[in-house]
């Protein structure tokens, strides 16, 4: 509900899938849930139908998910609450249905530059290599995920439950798992650094700062 420019988190991703043909959506929460339900209604002044799922307390991103199994469909969208994105979620839930996957992960690319230097010695401890501050560069997970129901199966009910083990899990039940990689915007809204960063960018587009 933190608000990023003129509407809080949650709208823009309601938006967002919206403009990608999403009608039905799920929320699943615990702390101020009653809040979200207030503020967002049924969801008919967004275009979309909103169910809503309440557990008594946090599940964490797996269990939460795991908790709102009984309204969900055979295939579906699964978005965590604390990022806003903009790629092509079309083409990944077709990629997801070609691939007949049971789940597939949104992947950015992303670099990052490492504050210390990194050293390498061989086993006599004789120095072999030097990198100062390297830049590292890979593929991370945005927070969503196009999944099939049978996915569920790996989360446990009413335990918290991040989505890296439920992954673990299914991975190592030989499930047919993919990374769809992308270009477009994550907006990650994960701390007080990033939320303020956000909030800049969007005064920004809104013509509030020079």
């Amino acid at each position: 509900m933190l608000p990023v420019g003129t509407k809080p988190i949650i709208e823009h991703i309601i938006e967002w899938l919206k403009r990608h043909g999403i009608e039905e959506v799920v929320v699943s929460s615990s702390y101020l849930s009653k809040m979200i339900q207030d503020y967002l209604s049924d969801g008919k002044s967004y275009g979309v139908r909103i169910k809503y799922v309440v557990t008594s307390k946090p599940l964490g991103t797996a269990g939460q998910l795991k908790a709102s199994e009984s309204k969900l469909n055979e295939r579906f969208v699964c978005v965590y609450g604390d990022a806003i994105l903009d790629f092509d979620l079309g083409k990944m839930v077709e990629f997801h249905i070609s691939k007949k996957a049971t789940a597939t992960i949104a992947l950015m690319q992303y670099s990052t530059e490492l504050k210390y230097g990194f050293i390498k010695t061989d086993r006599e401890g004789r120095l072999k290599e030097w990198k100062e501050k390297p830049v590292i560069t890979g593929y991370i997970n945005v927070g969503c995920y196009a999944m099939s129901r049978t996915f569920l199966k790996y989360i446990p009910e009413n335990v918290v439950y991040g989505m890296n083990k439920a992954f673990e899990e299914a991975m190592r039940s030989g499930e047919s798992l993919y990374g769809f990689k992308t270009k477009g915007e994550f907006i990650d809204i994960g701390d007080r650094k990033s939320y303020i960063k956000a909030n800049k960018l969007f005064s920004k587009r809104m013509g509030r700062l020079p």
